[in-house]
């Protein structure tokens, strides 16, 4: 029997029987291979994420790769078939930031699947077909199902534009970091640093491309301050700190962990003094996600390094506590409906 993942409040979920919805006018039917799991996730099962980012009851899932079954109308039938992944953040298409392509900020309010949405932590989603992006046909499911967060790290590429030759770094080796590190190599640049917690990630940290590996507490020894772009993914306390640290005056610093309240913040005085440009990312717009099915389509971004574990979607408790584990052998968890 078909099956799906509930989440009825913090603390509280259960499987359920699971019958897909036909797809209506403009609407597309996906059959999901894997689905993965990320914090945000453990958020929504214990309860912490933000007021207004979360609506119960839930079926969660925002990371996943399917093949379409059937298209409602208005759809082209010639995506019945294809392997597809897809965009989250359901937006209004019509307010200003929509128009000028910057979905993730839409006016008319957050709404995104697996949070405020049903998710695809079930056999099959239905969603709107705009918002999804068709893989090559030879593509491998698993891999492609890491896809989502690799485009919220080909939006922060993008807003850092290093450009051949330039000194880079990544701070954070987590997921969204071993995916910044390879959109940053696939740009050429003269050095590439990776700085973290983790002393077992410097093996495939230099694997995708890495020049060196530092972690946090060797920051300070022996290296300048002189890196022209810093990606930041880790989402600690002083993170973001550490990150500016790293920059030549006038560097570029892009952030997209979201720390626990009462982070310490980047002080104002050194971003004016040394001109820092700085940006953030959250979540990921049509350019970036385009932009990651390209990159991943043309080999350059090797997701399947990342995952340790391949879980049914019965056993979404012992995911849930992998990925809070904090056991350095886990890395990409996936459930497979």
């Amino acid at each position: 029997m078909s099956s799906a993942v509930v989440i009825e409040a913090p603390g509280e979920h259960r499987l359920v029987p699971h019958e897909p919805r036909q797809p209506e006018a403009g609407e597309a039917l996906v059959r999901v291979h894997a689905v993965g799991i990320c914090g945000s996730d453990r958020e929504v099962y214990q309860g912490n994420r933000p007021e207004g980012y979360v609506r119960y009851p839930l079926t969660p899932g925002h990371e996943w790769s399917g093949t379409v079954t059937a298209v409602g109308p208005g759809v082209p039938s010639t995506l019945v078939g294809r392997k597809v992944v897809g965009e989250g953040f359901r937006n209004c298409q019509v307010c200003d930031r929509c128009h000028a392509g910057e979905t993730t900020l839409c006016s008319a309010g957050y709404e995104e699947t697996g949070f405020t949405e049903p998710g695809a932590m079930a056999t099959t989603l239905t969603l709107p077909a705009r918002l999804l992006h068709v893989l090559p046909e030879d593509a491998d499911l698993t891999a492609a199902a890491l896809l989502e967060p690799a485009a919220c790290i080909a939006a922060a590429a993008l807003k850092a534009n290093a450009v051949p030759g330039e000194r880079v770094a990544v701070v954070g080796t987590g997921t969204l970091g071993m995916f910044a590190v390879q959109f940053l190599k696939a740009g050429s640049p003269s050095e590439l640093l990776v700085v973290g917690t983790r002393p077992d990630r410097a093996e495939l940290s230099k694997k995708f491309g890495a020049t060196e590996f530092r972690t946090k507490d060797a920051v300070g020894t022996g290296l300048s301050g002189d890196f022209d772009v810093v990606i930041e993914t880790a989402g600690s306390a002083d993170a973001a700190r550490t990150a500016a640290a790293l920059l030549r005056r006038g560097g570029r610093l892009v952030l997209t962990g979201i720390p626990a309240p009462g982070a310490d913040g980047l002080d104002p005085t050194d971003l004016v003094v040394r001109q820092l440009e700085v940006h953030t990312v959250f979540g990921a717009a049509p350019d970036a996600w385009a932009h990651t099915v390209r990159v991943f389509g043309a080999g350059l971004l090797d997701p399947l390094p990342l995952v340790t574990h391949e879980l049914p979607l019965e056993e979404f408790p012992q995911a849930i506590e992998l990925v809070g584990s904090g056991d350095p052998k886990v890395g990409k968890v996936l459930l497979r409906p």
